[in-house]
This record gives C-alpha cells, sequence and structure tokens, in this order.
C-alpha cells in the first residue's frame, strides 16, 4: 500500500494546509499519521534547516548536500521506521524538492541532484506525490514572509516549477498534479482521492 506521501510545490502553493488536512481525515478513518518537514524533523534536520533558509547565503552544491544530509537523517530516524510499523507519512516536501530547486532552479542538473541522493534514501522515496501547482507570482503573494530560497524572485520559483512539471510528466504514476488556484475544499478532496485510502 502507498503510505508514504510527499507534498511538494513551490513555496505559497498550500502544502502545510493541505498535509494538516489529510492528516486529519487519515486519522479520523483509524489510521496512525507521521508528519515530517524537509528539511527538519532529526536534531539534524533542524539544525540545517536554520542554516538553509534563514542563514547566510550557500553555494548551490552546499545548499543540494545540505539538504540530502538532513533527508538521509530523516529517513533513518523517522520515515523508514514510521512506514515498517505501517503508519502513513505525510511529508511537507521531499527529495522531489531537492530535484526541481537545485537541479532545476539553482541549474545544477536534476540527474546529478537525484545521483548525491540516491545512498542516504536507501531506496526510500515516497509512494505518492502531491503536486500542488500555482504560478509564481500567486505563490509569492501568499507568504508572509519568505525564507532565504522562498525570496529568490518570479524567474528562479518558474525555473522550479517548470522542474517540478518535467518530473511530474517523467513519472505519472507517482504524482498527481492539483490545481492550488482552487478552493481548498476542493484540492484537499483533489489530494485524498490521490492517495487511494482503502474503503
Amino acid at each position: 500500500m502507498n503510505r508514504y506521501i510527499a507534498l511538494e510545490g513551490i513555496d505559497g502553493a498550500g502544502k502545510t494546509s493541505v498535509s494538516t488536512a489529510l492528516a486529519l481525515l487519515l486519522e479520523e478513518a483509524g489510521h496512525e499519521v507521521v508528519r515530517v518537514r524537509e528539511p527538519g524533523g532529526t536534531a539534524v534536520g533542524e539544525g540545517l534547516r536554520k542554516i538553509l533558509l534563514d542563514g547566510p547565503p550557500v553555494t548551490s552544491w552546499a545548499e543540494a548536500l545540505m539538504f540530502a544530509a538532513a533527508r538521509a537523517q530523516l529517513v533513518v530516524e523517522v520515515i523508514r521506521p514510521a512506514l515498517d510499523r505501517g503508519a502513513w507519512v505525510l511529508s511537507d516536501r521531499s527529495v522531489y524538492s531537492s530535484l526541481a530547486y537545485q537541479g532545476a532552479g539553482r541549474g545544477l542538473g536534476m540527474d546529478r541532484v537525484r545521483r548525491i541522493n540516491q545512498p542516504g534514501l536507501r531506496g526510500t522515496w515516497p509512494d505518492v506525490v502531491v503536486l500542488l501547482s500555482v504560478s509564481p507570482a500567486e505563490g509569492l503573494a501568499r507568504q508572509a514572509r519568505p525564507d532565504r530560497i522562498g525570496a529568490q524572485g518570479v524567474p528562479f520559483l518558474r525555473a522550479v516549477a517548470e522542474g517540478f512539471a518535467r518530473l511530474a510528466d517523467e513519472e505519472p504514476g507517482r504524482f498527481a498534479v492539483i490545481d492550488a488556484g482552487c478552493p481548498m475544499e476542493q484540492v484537499v478532496a483533489g489530494a485524498w482521492d490521490a492517495l487511494g485510502v482503502p474503503g
């Protein structure tokens, strides 16, 4: 069964709100839910999050490698144990964010970023990626206080959005693309359908 669910999209797409709603629905259906965010979710990950999102500028490759390090720790400490005991994992971002942000947005190349993440993931990739699609201008307008990466501007977010769209085209069986400009009730309903929760 598909239990590792990633909420993806550019900054301001509404990932956290949709994750909260899905968690409530899953819990009401009697399932254990573990919510995580990237970067974060572990002591190592939260430390790297402060550097990545609120710290001084870092090079593009340093950024990509720190995201990969935080993710590797999260997989071992939280995600894999949760999946092994039958829980659902709802992740606010995943490896696909690195492919889109650093691979496409920073121009490092999605295949190269994929390769540096694979050893730490140990084969643990999201079963379903709910991609919330919103225009870069709207995404920026929705942010009260953009972090260092989210404040890169429309051209950068446009490149990231194009990266996400390319990934969705390449892996149609894994991605569910949802128009995040719709009313929240419709967005959540579409995301819920994508999870394929049994009966």
